[in-house]
């Protein structure tokens, strides 16, 4: 499923064609994905303005000058793809209507937005702007990772006496928004902290010192444009390239590849997702 990185580097994407433009024509091509859409969907996002496109933890937020915001989750396969328009060296025609379309947006000056999903276990809502942190979706979520209120001092206070494993606790969107299982894993490798190790036990200078390498990473990762493991494609349809520079993430059995080390690289399974991690160089 996309993480931050993806969901930052398609909301980048999607700028040029629409922040500020106005949305010609709204196509809806069924009642529901993940849950419900909303009523009426088309007729509502037919002639608004994109005010603003922004990002809140894995959501794309679009806010509307009808006093609106879309929410878009791309969920496991979902894709917002842009034609019509030139995107660096490539002038991407309209494709062809595909199954999967279940939303278009044509824009003004020409780009078309589809939203293409195989498995429809993305998600779209339309709310009033005003009352948005009161979503269902949006209430509980911690301090963006990238933004102030992600600090050394908040992330030691809230580690303090958790009992959890490390990695679960980075895990938990209350604590810190965005985060997955991918950059999780490659978070705890480059600062050296074993994925089990339960985050009340980390030291305040350890824990303190896991957020500026949080945000080297995903800094890392979008400048790449994400990773693409199956069904990740940037707005442009081109595939992100952090998979490339994994360090631990899905390479049991190969060599740790922090200098020095020596130590092989060994997968463990918590709350049934695969942790990859170095026993040697992490502790």
């Amino acid at each position: 499923m996309p993480e931050l990185p993806e969901v930052e580097t398609v909301r980048r994407g999607l700028l040029p064609v629409m922040e500020g433009k106005g949305i010609v024509q709204a196509q809806v091509n069924r009642r529901d994905l993940r849950f419900p859409l909303p009523e009426r969907m088309a007729a509502r996002l037919t002639g608004a303005r994109v005010l603003g496109l922004r990002r809140r933890s894995k959501y794309i937020l679009a806010d509307l000058s009808t006093g609106e915001t879309l929410l878009v989750h791309l969920g496991m396969s979902g894709r917002m793809l842009v034609s019509g328009v030139a995107q660096g060296a490539f002038y991407h025609h309209h494709p062809a209507p595909a199954k999967h379309d279940h939303v278009v947006l044509d824009m003004e000056g020409g780009a078309r937005v589809t939203f293409n999903d195989a498995r429809r276990f993305g998600a779209m809502d339309l709310f009033d702007t005003a009352s948005g942190d009161a979503h269902r979706l949006l209430r509980d979520i911690g301090p963006e990772p990238l933004g102030n209120m992600f600090s050394e001092d908040y992330l030691v206070s809230r580690l303090a006496g958790r009992k959890t494993p490390i990695k679960a606790a980075l895990l938990d969107q209350t604590l810190v928004a965005g985060l997955g299982n991918i950059y999780v894993s490659e978070i705890l490798h480059r600062a050296g902290v074993d994925p089990r190790r339960a985050a009340g036990r980390l030291s305040a200078r350890r824990a303190g010192s896991l957020v500026p390498v949080i945000r080297a990473v995903l800094a890392e990762a979008i400048e790449a444009g994400g990773s693409s493991l199956r069904d990740y494609r940037q707005a442009d349809g081109e595939l992100g390239y952090f998979q490339h520079a994994f360090r631990v993430y899905d390479r049991e059995g190969a060599a740790c590849l922090k200098p020095g080390c020596g130590g092989t690289v060994a997968r463990v399974v918590q709350s049934g997702r695969s942790s990859f991690y170095c026993p040697r160089c992490q502790r």
